[in-house]
């Protein structure tokens, strides 16, 4: 291999404290997405007043969610490895976030007719995928930021500061639009604008608040090199980093468990607010506060264990967070009451922060310097590659069977068998 030969890149760790503040605020800023759009309010706004009934919502939900995760599992290493040949990470990060704005920003055209079925899971899908994109290069920046002891803590920061941005959006959407009375701006409540109008106000969040990232968090320099050579030097080194994977046993073993456990927790977000609308009756109202609690513990978790992952090391952090996070997820799928409910998802919050943050910030660890960008690549392709497993087998175990709650009982599979995965991970790993 003759990767470092290519493109020589040690790894600069810089740490100005406003670089690492924007760096930060970005996920303060990007947060709201999977949080209002694809997680609360939109989700059970589709399965609710768009689809044609509750179980076919789901299962339309859950292919769109599927099919965004396979074009993300598609493009994430190729963009990663030719963001390494160019040096630069900014300018794809900065693409990718105009276009998940855009996206956002359309979802006003979600009318509650059955012929915006169609365009609604389309801005939904795009925006995910752009989404997606945005943080492949947004991870891999992390290391050069800040110095390794305290990769875990700035990792659960941001982690925690996403939480937190998401949780601020949805007190905004819920009071200022979905429970306003009258709606502001005019907003037709029959038309349920007052629901649609949530889709341009994560535009806006995201637009707000992305700037300081692109301004004040330093970049690599770019390579110099023309386009074609960039574009054919970044193939040819994810070619020969296929072929050599097995000099990064390690990182492979890691990300087939992340594959799994992460696969789990994604679908949990994707498919959660259609599970508490459907199975437990949650009005759109109801389901942002649930969002609301939900993103407190799990904003805390994160801010909380980013700390434990610098104390214990990022895999142990992720043994105890995994374990806790499958006691959780079977309670709150087998409650009935609504008090329960809240208090499994609050109990589940606090972990799911934490497996976030600390596989983000072992990826951070094990990556080589000069092939950042492309292991998060590799990263992000570990995450996606069988999503789409995810929502789909809730989406057809629930038509099958005609219940949410054993659709759902699936993703403790996938947490599971993840964290077996990572008990097997050799010991002398550095993490």
């Amino acid at each position: 291999m003759n990767h470092a030969k290519t493109l020589p890149q040690a790894r600069r760790v810089t740490n100005p404290a406003r670089g690492v503040s924007a760096w930060c605020l970005y996920d303060w800023a990007n947060s709201p997405f999977p949080t209002v759009v694809v997680t609360f309010v939109f989700s059970a706004y589709f399965v609710q007043a768009i689809a044609a009934d509750e179980i076919s919502g789901t299962a339309l939900w859950g292919i769109t969610m599927s099919a965004s995760a396979f074009v993300v599992a598609l493009l994430s290493p190729v963009l990663g490895a030719l963001a390494d040949a160019g040096g630069r990470r900014k300018p794809w990060l900065l693409v990718f976030t105009v276009g998940c704005i855009i996206a956002s920003a359309l979802l006003w055209f979600a009318k509650p007719e059955a012929r915006a079925v169609a365009v609604t899971l389309a801005c939904v899908a795009i925006g995910n995928v752009f989404f997606e994109l945005c943080m492949v290069f947004y991870n891999a920046m992390l290391a050069d930021i800040v110095p390794r002891d305290r990769l875990g803590r700035v990792s659960g920061w941001g982690w925690g500061i996403g939480y937190f941005g998401g949780l601020t959006c949805l007190i905004v959407a819920l009071f200022a639009l979905v429970q306003a009375d009258p709606p502001p701006f005019g907003l037709d409540r029959l038309a349920a604008e007052h629901v649609r109008a949530t889709g341009p106000l994560v535009a806006l969040w995201f637009a707000a608040f992305a700037w300081p990232l692109f301004l004040f968090t330093p970049d690599r320099p770019g390579s110099g090199l023309p386009k074609r050579t960039v574009a054919r030097e970044g193939l040819r080194r994810l070619y020969e980093t296929i072929r050599d994977i097995g000099q990064y046993r390690t990182i492979v073993h890691f990300l087939l468990a992340r594959m799994l456990f992460i696969d789990g927790l994604n679908t949990v977000f994707a498919m959660g607010g259609v599970f508490a609308a459907g199975t437990f009756g949650m009005g759109v109202a109801q389901v942002i506060q649930f969002g609301i609690a939900l993103n407190v513990t799990a904003g805390l978790g994160a801010i909380g264990f980013g700390w434990v992952d610098d104390w214990i090391g990022a895999r142990r952090t992720l043994y105890i967070s995994l374990s806790c996070l499958a006691v959780a997820g079977g309670a709150l799928i087998s409650v009935e009451s609504h008090a329960w409910f809240w208090f499994w998802g609050m109990v589940l919050g606090i972990f799911v922060g934490p497996v976030q943050a600390a596989s983000r910030s072992m990826m951070a660890r094990l990556a080589p310097a000069h092939l950042e960008t492309e292991m998060f690549g590799l990263y992000a392709l570990s995450g996606k590659v069988t999503a789409f497993f995810g929502p789909a087998t809730v989406a057809w175990v629930t038509v099958l069977t005609e219940s949410q709650r054993l659709g759902m009982a699936t993703v403790l599979i996938f947490i599971c068998a993840g964290l077996g995965l990572l008990y097997l991970l050799p010991q002398h790993a550095e993490d």
